[in-house]
This record gives structure tokens, C-alpha cells and sequence, in this order.
């Protein structure tokens, strides 16, 4: 039996799309490389006309000035503690996010009360309202309870995580209301089916969320700029206006220094691809 060969307009078609996704890849990739490139290089070489994408000559002291490794540099950047700090706010507020919004997520999904639907409505209206409009509000609250200067500034906002909760929500609405009938009748509590049961059944999504969240935290610039003053609780996107100058930018300390700010997103993110298609794909439809 011979097989229909595939017209050639179809094949031109498959070809021009593999055309456009390579030349869109390479227009992603090449300024990770060359931010790459640049952190090995000098400072006279990070500028230098045409781009060597390969140095002659690795220069790592730009990461040891960076890391205040040594005698290399007359300057401490304090970058590991600004380091340990992002990672703190980062794990901190993903925890507490993705744990408010699996509850909120089950309870608008499978747990009926009066009023649901229009508290549901309520709480998705937040998503509508930039959370620049409420800098000032947050400001003034935070400066009343002593939060100023605190890791509290950061992280408490984000017990609220509509976005995630909604994710949640329609995950668990794609899971079969059985199971969790067959639970409560063989003796289970509300949390017990929670926990043992339905749980187990969005982990994709709870991954896909968390992975968000976490990436959200980590590169969180504006409510550290307003809410953090004080070096010793700065996080990586703070500590790295330390090397760009009003009139002197350091592109080869800044490069080194970017490339160690992407190395938990690339690990998070390698850990969690796995479940991220899956999990947005679940989220995104009722069953």
C-alpha cells in the first residue's frame, strides 16, 4: 500500500513555520550568550567592535569582585547576602502563596456555600486593579506597623495570589466530584479528602503555579525599591543597581552578576518544565 505524499505546499508551510520558530529562538538566545560572553571579558573587551562571542581569555575575577571572593576587588557588592535574601522572600512567598491559593482554589471549586460565586467574582476583580495604585495604601500601612525595612513588606502581599487561585480552581473543577464523595462516605473529613485525595490530583498545577510564583518573587524589583532601604535586606534585583553608574556602568561586573541572578530561575524552571505544560493545560479547562 503506498503511502500519500504530503502536498508541497504543506511541506513549504512546515518549513517557513521551522524557519520562524529558529529565527525567533536565536533572537532570545543570542543576548543570554552574549550577557554570558560579557561576564568573562574585561571591561575594555565587553565593547569591543566586532562582538568576540568566544573571549580569549576567561576572565572569572569578574565573579570572584562580584562575590567579594578574595583580595580582587577594593569594594564589597555584599552580593551573597543579597542573594541569600531573594532566595528567602522567593521560597517564603511561594509557600505561603500556593498554600492560600490551593484552599481557596478547593473551596470555590468543590465546597458550595451562599454567595460563592458573586466572593469568587469579588476576588478575581483584583486581577483589574495594577498593584502600582496601591503602593501608596501599602506604604502607609507597612510604615504603621513596623514592617519598613522588613522581608514582612514582601511577603505577606503575596498570601493573596488570585491568578494562581483561579489556576487551582479550575483544576480542581476538572477532578471527578466521586472521589471525593467515595471519601467523605467511607469516614473522611473535609480536610482528609482535601489532603489524601484531591491533592494528589492537581500536583501538576500546584507546580505550574509555584514555578510562577516563584519567579514572580525572585524578580520583584518595585516593592524593594519602595518598601527596602536598608542593604542588608536587599534583594538581587536591588543589589544589582550597584553596578550601574550614572556615569560609569561596569557592563562586565553587571553581566557576572546576571548571570548568577538566573541560575535558581534556570533550576527552578528545569525542575518544574516537566509539570508546567501539564499543568496549564489541566488549569485551563473544566473537565
Amino acid at each position: 500500500m503506498k503511502m500519500k505524499k504530503a502536498p508541497v505546499s504543506k511541506k513549504v508551510t512546515t518549513a517557513l513555520i521551522t524557519i520562524l520558530i529558529v529565527a525567533v529562538t536565536l533572537v532570545m538566545v543570542i543576548p543570554f550568550v552574549w550577557m554570558l560572553s560579557a561576564s568573562f571579558k574585561t571591561e575594555a573587551d565587553v565593547m569591543k567592535i566586532p562582538i568576540e562571542w568566544i573571549p580569549k581569555y576567561f576572565y572569572i575575577d569578574n565573579y570572584k569582585k562580584v562575590l567579594s571572593i578574595g583580595t580582587t576587588s577594593s569594594t564589597n557588592y555584599h552580593f551573597p547576602l543579597a542573594y541569600f535574601n531573594s532566595i528567602k522572600v522567593a521560597v517564603i512567598s511561594t509557600v505561603v502563596a500556593i498554600t492560600s491559593a490551593t484552599l481557596a482554589g478547593y473551596a470555590f471549586a468543590k465546597l458550595k456555600f451562599k454567595g460563592s460565586n458573586v466572593l469568587f467574582i469579588i476576588y478575581l476583580a483584583q486581577m483589574m486593579v495594577p498593584s502600582q495604585l496601591t503602593l501608596i495604601p501599602r506604604f502607609v500601612i507597612f510604615s504603621q506597623l513596623g514592617w519598613m525595612n522588613t522581608h514582612l513588606s514582601l511577603i505577606v502581599p503575596k498570601i493573596i495570589a488570585v491568578s494562581s487561585t483561579f489556576m487551582l480552581r479550575q483544576s480542581f473543577l476538572g477532578t471527578p466530584d466521586e472521589l471525593r464523595e467515595a471519601a467523605r462516605i467511607d469516614g473522611a473529613g473535609e480536610y482528609r479528602a482535601f489532603a489524601q485525595v484531591m491533592l494528589p490530583l492537581v500536583k501538576p498545577a500546584i507546580a505550574a503555579t509555584a514555578t510562577v510564583q516563584f519567579l514572580d518573587a525572585w524578580n520583584s524589583y518595585l516593592d524593594p525599591l519602595v518598601f527596602i532601604s536598608n542593604w542588608k535586606k536587599w534583594t538581587i534585583p536591588l543589589a544589582l543597581n550597584q553596578f550601574v553608574g550614572s556615569e560609569v556602568t561596569q557592563y562586565n561586573l553587571t553581566m557576572a552578576a546576571c548571570c548568577l541572578a538566573v541560575v535558581p530561575v534556570f533550576i527552578v524552571f528545569l525542575c518544574g518544565q516537566r509539570f508546567f505544560l501539564k499543568g496549564l493545560s489541566v488549569g485551563a479547562v473544566k473537565g
